[in-house]
């Protein structure tokens, strides 16, 4: 498409936001109500056009796409008054006579990039903070699961204005295209690589955003661990999606006195999970297109295969595979995996492990699995990660009362519940002072003489 029409898309949505329409309360509370409305009206097409991308059934793609963005909707909703009320503060002394306050202010037109993985979820999730914040929304949906794409641009696009809500359709021309925009916000979710991109684009503009990445996130199963519990969720958390999950546990880390029972229980958790022949069952998820599928086959190393390992290449199915024993600097230890892999690796001592992680590039996630209070404390203080859980695994990204987010290489910027309204939110703040009294001491004709600057600024 023509860089004139993005550009006149952009100025369609400026001078919608600067109508104040987006801003007003009733309007944000509208729109959200409108949102889901039209989802609820979608939702079938919702749930057939995930299956046709990534062979997720209905029951799945409800739970980890469709019914999370009801609760983020639900969420705002009840809340929305009381986030968007000026928020009343402490004043100085040395400005007094004066009151403070900060001011919940959008930021304008916003620019949200979604993934392929989870394609309605992680593109309406930021959608809803953005629309509850009072910005308008250019909406990328990504061009590889095309058949999500299209239903998330029919919702949109014959619900809204496009000077207010837009899905725009195209491949990684247009997205650059995109790029090019001085929008107001940008927030995307993707690999670290794009992140890069993205980073690049808004430094050109000086535009704020948030990244939502991903990383070599790790499990920790300790000598106390439950062994069937940790490997019930690990096994969960890992091929769920076929793997294809930004918080899967990318690795485990097994204690080397469990390994051998640690290693035979998540065998059997598989086969209990997904039976014999996993290609078989309606849960198990394919891998999204050719060029995935090959990079991830490439990874697999025949000689350290434990269990798993098939694979069809006209369906895209890869088995759920563990990798034993793996070690630090195989291939498939190199970049985050995002597919039915799981090495499988051995330590001895606590310490190493802490130290081990830290030498790498932040993780998106971590899980722990032991009910030691000192170990617990000791991982989540002294490792540096975007989230994770104790004794189980993902499901802190399902909590709106928590916010969502990464770290240095693993993100930057936060979402969910209310930490998306305030990521959409430029807290503007603003003193009051009085008219009617003024000390005036800083005025260049006064001198109220260092003694007294010195117990005012002390």
């Amino acid at each position: 498409m023509e860089k004139s029409v993005w550009e006149k898309l952009l100025k369609s949505q400026k001078e919608f936001f600067w109508t104040g329409r987006s801003r007003d309360l009733n309007f944000r509370i509208d729109s959200l109500n409108k949102l889901k409305v039209a989802i609820k009206t979608h939702e079938k097409e919702i749930l057939e056009a995930v299956y046709n991308d990534l062979h997720k059934t209905a029951f799945d793609a409800y739970a980890t796409e469709v019914g999370l963005i009801y609760d983020e909707i639900h969420f705002a909703l009840k809340n929305l008054r009381t986030w968007a009320k000026p928020e009343k503060v402490k004043t100085a002394v040395f400005i007094w006579p004066a009151k403070s306050y900060i001011q919940k202010e959008p930021y304008g037109v916003t620019l949200i990039i979604a993934p392929w993985n989870y394609p309605f979820q992680l593109l309406m999730s930021p959608l809803v903070g953005a629309i509850a914040a009072g910005n308008t929304a250019i909406l990328k949906p990504s061009e590889v699961s095309t058949h999500t794409a299209d239903v998330i641009e029919k919702i949109i696009n014959n619900t809204f204005p496009e000077e207010y809500l837009r899905v725009v359709q195209g491949d990684v021309a247009q997205t650059q295209a995109l790029l090019e925009l001085p929008v107001d916000y940008i927030f995307f979710t993707g690999s670290v690589s794009v992140g890069k991109v993205i980073v690049n684009a808004a430094a050109r503009h000086l535009t704020p955003f948030t990244l939502e990445l991903g990383g070599k996130s790790p499990a920790i199963v300790c000598p106390d661990a439950n062994l069937r519990h940790a490997a019930q969720k690990i096994a969960w958390g890992k091929f769920l999606n076929a793997g294809q999950t930004c918080i899967a546990p990318d690795f485990v880390l097994v204690h080397d006195s469990i390994k051998n029972d640690f290693l035979a229980e998540l065998k059997k958790v598989i086969i209990k999970f997904y039976g014999e022949n996993p290609a078989e069952h309606q849960r198990y998820c394919r891998i999204i297109n050719d060029r995935h599928f090959q990079r991830l086959t490439g990874l697999i190393n025949a000689a350290n295969i434990f269990s798993g390992g098939k694979i069809n290449p006209a369906d895209r199915y890869i088995e759920p595979t563990i990798l034993h024993p793996a070690q630090w600097d195989e291939t498939v230890m190199q970049d985050e995996i995002f597919g039915p892999l799981l090495p499988v690796l051995v330590f001895s001592e606590i310490n190493d492990i802490i130290r081990k992680i830290n030498e790498r590039p932040k993780p998106l996630a971590l899980y722990l699995f032991s009910d030691d209070r000192l170990i617990q404390k000791r991982v989540t203080e002294e490792i540096a990660y975007g989230g994770g859980a104790i004794n189980n695994t993902i499901v802190h990204v399902a909590s709106h009362f928590l916010p969502f987010g990464g770290v240095g290489p693993s993100g930057i910027g936060r979402y969910h519940g209310k930490a998306s309204f305030d990521t959409f939110t430029h807290l503007k703040s603003i003193v009051k002072s009085s008219v009617h009294f003024d000390m005036a001491l800083a005025h260049p004709d006064k001198n109220p003489g260092m003694k007294l600057l010195k117990m005012i600024l002390k």
